[in-house]
């Protein structure tokens, strides 16, 4: 894993092997960044990273000027292996926060102008739906804020009203929403 644009580009991220993690391959993340080149200014970004594992697209926002990113993980050796990057990287604008992001959700009363989510694809469909119902019900995109959901082939968010599309790259499928 390496961090591919911003202040930061081409540092490697050495996560332990041990975690319980599918990270965003590289080459899904450059597909990402360029199409969000093209829609959104980096500078002074609010984010919120649900299900970050290993922080890869955590620390992608931090280089590339994100303000503030919010990275969201209920495993405790992916939220110390965060912590410790952060120190390392010197990204004191990511705060991790570890939590079931589900109870997050449910509580969190902030509003982000990007929200990324990258659950486990084997976690149970209504699951997935309930990403975009809690983050709409509750308001939590900033006016002409996004959503994007990492996914893998299964899963089809076309029928959500603030679904706008879906790419993909190799296996990795990302849903746009706002």
């Amino acid at each position: 894993m390496r961090i591919i644009g911003g202040t930061h580009k081409g540092r490697k991220i050495y996560p332990p092997k041990k975690l319980p993690v599918r990270p965003t391959t590289d080459f899904a993340k450059e597909g990402l960044f360029n199409m969000l080149n093209n829609i959104i200014d980096f500078e002074e970004l609010k984010v919120l990273d649900l299900f970050c594992g290993t922080g890869n697209i955590s620390f992608e926002f931090a280089s590339r000027g994100g303000s503030s990113i919010t990275s969201v993980d209920q495993n405790y050796q992916c939220c110390d292996f965060i912590k410790k990057t952060i120190a390392d990287y010197k990204m004191m604008q990511i705060n991790i926060i570890k939590s079931d992001v589900f109870t997050f959700l449910k509580k969190n009363s902030n509003s982000y102008q990007l929200i990324f989510a990258d659950p486990p694809y084997e976690l149970d469909l209504k699951n997935f739906e309930l990403i975009p119902e809690l983050v709409f019900n509750k308001k939590m995109l900033a006016p002409s804020g996004w959503l994007i959901i990492e996914h893998g082939p299964r899963t089809n968010f076309s029928n959500n009203e603030h679904f706008i599309e879906q790419r993909k790259y190799g296996n990795v499928n990302f849903s746009f929403f706002n």
